[in-house]
């Protein structure tokens, strides 16, 4: 009893030292080594015209910052530190979210604190061991490539070319299966409403696929932008075709 007591006491403290409601965002970050008064801005984009906009402008203030706003549903935005080389994308969610910029090198930044961002950090790590085989290759011929244009050795560079057309065509169908995997295992992730929107942009794709794994999304999904074009996308596939022939009243089923 008194060890059921405890962990009441403790979800309840726990609760209790949240910083934000539904529906609000959180968003504590540090910049080390940035100077005092460099801005921050967060960018989003706007539902009506799908162009990208300034939501909330900071200061950086000894190394660090902080964003608080109110969202309706998860969707990616960006970060732009003055002075950096590359916007930083993250997850923007109802929750806590944890930022620490690295100034010289932005893809080197760390999300962290709400569900979708750590599951973004995971896929994004996982896919890059997918894609290490074609960025070995890169690092290692990138100069003997510029060694052969220079020397115009037409024989080099074709098969320079012929070897990473083969690595590349092996690396996007390991990433698609890893896609249709993640999609399949992680219901509640808004990165997978984007793979299954992706997906069924793809004439190649396999619709029923599509459709079964958007069915087994979580309602909260279903409810986001993209699940919207998702559902509204599927009704008009199963929509007959202009001009085509309605079957005859009484016919057989």
């Amino acid at each position: 009893m008194k060890k059921i007591l405890f962990l009441f006491i403790a979800s309840a403290a726990i609760i209790s030292c949240s910083k934000v409601k539904d529906g609000e965002y959180l968003i504590t970050g540090t910049a080390t080594g940035v100077e005092n008064g460099k801005t921050i801005i967060l960018q989003g984009q706007d539902p009506a015209t799908r162009m990208t906009v300034a939501l909330d402008t900071v200061k950086v203030e000894n190394g660090k910052f902080e964003i608080k706003g109110k969202v309706t549903e998860p969707a990616f935005h960006t970060l732009i530190l003055q002075g950096a080389n590359a916007p930083l994308a993250f997850i923007l969610e109802t929750g806590e979210i944890t930022v620490a910029i690295d100034k010289d090198s932005i893809h080197k930044s760390k999300i962290s604190g709400t569900y979708n961002n750590d599951e973004y950090v995971k896929f994004n790590e996982d896919l890059t061991k997918t894609q290490k085989s074609l960025i070995d290759f890169q690092k290692k011929n990138t100069e003997k490539m510029k060694q052969a244009q220079q020397a115009q050795d037409t024989a080099t560079i074709n098969g320079l070319m012929k070897q990473y057309m083969t690595i590349q065509t092996e690396v996007q169908e390991n990433s698609k299966k890893k896609y249709l995997a993640y999609a399949e295992g992680h219901p509640k992730s808004y990165i997978s409403v984007l793979i299954i929107q992706s997906m069924l942009n793809d004439p190649s794709a396999d619709a029923k696929k599509g459709e079964a794994l958007y069915n087994s999304l979580d309602e909260s999904l279903k409810n986001t932008t993209p699940g919207k074009e998702i559902k509204t996308k599927l009704g008009q596939a199963k929509m007959p075709a202009v001009g085509a022939t309605a079957p005859p009243v009484g016919s057989a089923k």
